[in-house]
């Protein structure tokens, strides 16, 4: 007889990836099969295992991918046959969030689960929001009620009395019912003063929210368009929320922004554009490999003594190098005969992590400024060894040979043109959807335009997309290809280029 699976039903947090709790994070890492909401981040996903099964099962305003019942049918039956379930249900599963429901159905199956709680919308949304749930100058109570009764029943469970007495309520999917709570709160004493505040898409970088009072609300939420899901709370505290806004004071809330670096070296301009407050859409243009034949480089390894300078123009350089270095049973003392030259701190910093400081840290982070740092040396019958990408800009070794030096053009990585999200590109681009897209190099550049349809009138698909550049060159290569470029950072740097997006997008005002 098979074993049965388990099932965690875990709490997936309110939006933010980051919120997930640790407890959570390793459920998913661990999942055989991962059976996700609506309101699941899916950047959540990156943590399950490759073979791991994921089914969305998503709910939202009348469209229901399953129903409740096939929800539950669907997680008896992969737990039934032996696997591990990772249920991630927004929020907290038992906080509005029908866990109960479904802890039930296994328990009626005799298949064993866990309940994982997550943070709940309830607080989070509030809290980025500005908006303290209790305070000791306002209140000590705080009430969670649902905006959305089940619709079959005859009557409330709703106290609505008892809710006028406490002091900050929080009404979770109450959106569309918004006439019917004030109505309610206010016919049975409520002020009409009371401050009132809708946060909608909470603690994503979608996050709006809007104030008012019981008296206006109805009508400033109708203006405004604002619609599910969103959380609705009332009460005094609410009249912090101007003194304490901080997650929508970020310069870069709600724009849509494309980074279109290799995967592997993302990581650091999604996340300061996330600190900022942009939803990134990772979409790589290009994949850093190996070179087709280590040959040339492995000569050059044997033969480093020969060599009196090694020059670095990228962090990939630095990688590639030292990983086929002690590929091949040598170590950094390999190098201590040579001087060293790095374009940019960053790589100057990798660099440093093996062990080696930079000889020459150049101005600019530019092939021509190593050239001019080079002039104050003597570099006649001098012998450099440059391991960089095979399609590496030529003015480097062009004029460290014309000042005497021999010069070893070794390729030690490739960049090859990737796409695995190109058709998402390409949608969101068609609907308008993106507000920036970033190049740190010409590769993205040419990369990206080759991404789109050989006959793509930019003008028209690009004119509502603002294009930031790394730099002058890169900026070069992009208008060579018909892209406006409004952003081109002083820094040629990943914290330049935020720093130049940062300044070309005005603080948003709240509302």
């Amino acid at each position: 007889m098979k074993s049965k699976g388990k099932v965690y039903l875990v709490g997936a947090g309110p939006g933010d990836p980051g919120l997930i709790t640790v407890k959570g994070r390793e459920c998913i890492e661990n999942a055989d099969v991962i059976i996700y909401d609506y309101l699941a981040s899916p950047a959540l996903l990156k943590y399950a295992p490759p073979n791991a099964e994921m089914i969305y099962v998503g709910k939202k305003g009348g469209d229901h991918t399953l129903s409740q019942e096939g929800i539950n049918a669907l997680i008896v039956e992969k737990a039934s046959d032996g696997r591990m379930v990772a249920r991630l249900k927004g929020g907290d599963p038992f906080v509005f969030g029908r866990g109960g429901e479904e802890a039930e159905v296994l328990i009626d199956a005799g298949i064993p689960f866990e309940i994982v709680p997550g943070v709940t919308s309830a607080i989070a949304a509030p809290a980025y929001a500005g908006i303290p749930l209790t305070h000791r100058d306002y209140t000590a109570t705080v009430a969670f009620v649902t905006g959305h009764e089940d619709p079959t029943k005859s009557e409330s469970n709703i106290d609505w009395d008892a809710l006028t007495r406490i002091g900050t309520l929080v009404f979770f999917m109450g959106v569309k019912n918004l006439p019917h709570i004030v109505r309610q709160l206010t016919e049975r004493g409520m002020a009409g003063e009371t401050p009132v505040a809708l946060v909608r898409w909470g603690t994503t970088p979608k996050q709006e929210s809007l104030a008012g009072t019981l008296n206006d609300i109805v009508e400033k939420v109708k203006v405004a368009g604002m619609k599910a899901p969103a959380i609705i709370i009332v009460g005094g505290v609410v009249s912090l929320r101007d003194k304490m806004r901080w997650f929508e004071n970020r310069p870069l809330l709600g724009k849509r922004i494309v980074v279109t670096r290799a995967r592997q070296q993302a990581s650091d301009l999604v996340n300061r554009l996330a600190e900022m407050g942009a939803d990134c859409l990772e979409c790589p243009t290009i994949e850093v490999v190996p070179p087709d034949d280590w040959q040339p480089l492995d000569e050059a390894m044997e033969n480093l003594s020969d060599y009196h300078w090694i020059v670095f123009t990228s962090v990939n350089g630095v990688k590639f190098f030292f990983e086929r270095l002690f590929a091949l049973g040598k170590d950094v003392r390999a190098l201590h005969n040579l001087r060293t030259a790095a374009i940019g701190p960053v790589t100057a910093e990798r660099l440093l992590g093996f062990g080696l400081r930079s000889d020459i840290l150049p101005e600019s982070y530019r092939a021509e400024s190593v050239v001019a740092a080079f002039e104050k040396e003597d570099l006649r019958g001098k012998k450099i060894l440059l391991p960089r990408a095979k399609e590496a800009r030529p003015v480097l070794p062009v004029e460290l040979r014309k000042m005497g030096a021999e010069v070893d053009e070794i390729t030690s990585y490739c960049t090859e043109q990737a796409g695995e999200k190109a058709d998402v590109l390409r949608k969101e681009l068609a609907a308008g959807n993106i507000n920036m897209v970033t190049f740190t190099s010409s590769s993205t550049v040419k990369n990206f335009r080759n991404l789109l349809p050989e006959d793509a009138d930019l003008k028209n698909l690009m004119k509502d997309v603002t294009v930031a550049s790394i730099g002058p060159i890169t900026t070069d290569t992009a208008e060579e290809l018909g892209f406006d470029v409004q952003v081109t950072a002083e820094a040629f740097t990943i914290p330049g280029l935020c720093e130049a997006i940062r300044g070309y997008y005005p603080v948003s005002t709240v509302r």
